[in-house]
């Protein structure tokens, strides 16, 4: 057992589509990116309530 290669992981790819179709998918990759920016946010401390508050505070 190898690497996978292209030809494999296309194939894994449309067997997904398939499977869930492509609204299920592109609104769990959606989700996975919403998922992975506040994750980001949170490791670095940039909130961006906190910079929503403090930007209405200085007004």
């Amino acid at each position: 057992m190898g690497a996978w290669g292209i030809k494999e992981l296309l194939i894994i790819l449309i067997i997904v589509a398939l499977l869930f179709g492509t609204k299920k998918l592109k609104g769990m990759g959606k989700d996975l990116g919403g998922f992975l920016k506040s994750f980001k946010n949170a490791i670095s401390g940039n909130d961006e309530k906190d910079d929503d508050l403090q930007d209405e505070q200085k007004k």
